[in-house]
């Protein structure tokens, strides 16, 4: 048993060490990053969040991001929902191919359609805007959510449906009202995934921005002085990444738990 606890403190140390170090990181200043090694700040400042707080060109990163995730988030469910529930209840011609290649698209690597997205929204004057990169996201993260969706569709009886439509109800107040509740963990769980992927994809949102739509990965990437990198900065604007990440697992950590017990995850 103390075997077992000591391993598990070990990993957990070994997995909240790089946060450790790039708090401690956001909290010196380059000079001392550069020169002595230290386990906490010597010089403690908070120049380096102010840096992210006063430049338009870092908060901006954060609000550019947080819009094309959100919309992409949005536009998924709303396309996933209705795909799921098709593969889930009825069966057509080609359903099982056609399921298989929604998943080889996310398994496909960004890199196969930055090109040709760079191409096709430089032509129809998308490129540089949240809504390109959101739709580019949705590549990826439809295939997943009607993936995890379906498997929680699919462990819902179909007499439920039946029942609806002997009480008079309309298929969109039937999945409004009564199928959406009851798939809310599953939801939950796509909502989640294809937050993160967004939120953390840096190809796509690299190539397809430039100024206005700049993620704030775009921008960590791109932060070269004449002096070199600013690792200060750059150490505090990845705590301020992994915030909303933690915000979101908090809000949503039952609909996980459940996705995980129940869902296809």
């Amino acid at each position: 048993m103390k075997t077992k606890a000591f391993v598990t403190v070990l990993y957990i140390v070994f997995l909240l060490l790089p946060i450790y170090w790039l708090l401690n990181m956001s909290l010196k200043t380059n000079e001392e990053i550069l020169s002595t090694f230290t386990l906490w700040p010597q010089d403690l400042t908070f120049a380096n969040y102010m840096v992210i707080f006063t430049d338009a060109s870092w908060y901006n990163g954060y609000i550019n991001s947080t819009i094309y995730v959100v919309l992409n988030t949005i536009i998924t469910l709303l396309v996933a929902l209705p795909a799921a529930y098709a593969f889930s209840r009825y069966n057509f011609m080609g359903d099982k191919h056609l399921f298989f290649w929604l998943l080889t698209n996310r398994m496909a690597p960004p890199a196969v359609f930055a090109l040709p997205f760079f191409q096709l929204y430089s032509s129809v004057g998308l490129f540089d805007t949240h809504i390109a990169v959101a739709l580019a996201h949705c590549l990826f993260n439809i295939p997943l959510a009607v993936w995890i969706l379906e498997g929680f569709m699919s462990g819902v009886p179909r007499e439920i449906d039946e029942t609806a439509y002997i009480d008079g109800y309309s298929f969109p107040r039937f999945f409004a009202r009564i199928f959406t509740p009851m798939i809310s963990s599953g939801i939950g769980v796509a909502a989640f995934f294809c937050f993160m992927f967004s939120w953390v994809e840096l190809l796509l949102a690299r190539t397809l921005t430039s100024v206005d739509a700049k993620s704030i990965s775009a921008t960590m990437t791109r932060t070269v002085s004449a002096s070199g990198l600013d690792w200060g900065v750059l150490a505090a604007a990845g705590i301020l990444t992994i915030i909303p990440g933690i915000l979101v697992i908090y809000f949503v950590r039952n609909y996980i738990a459940k996705g995980f017990a129940l869902g296809r995850v």
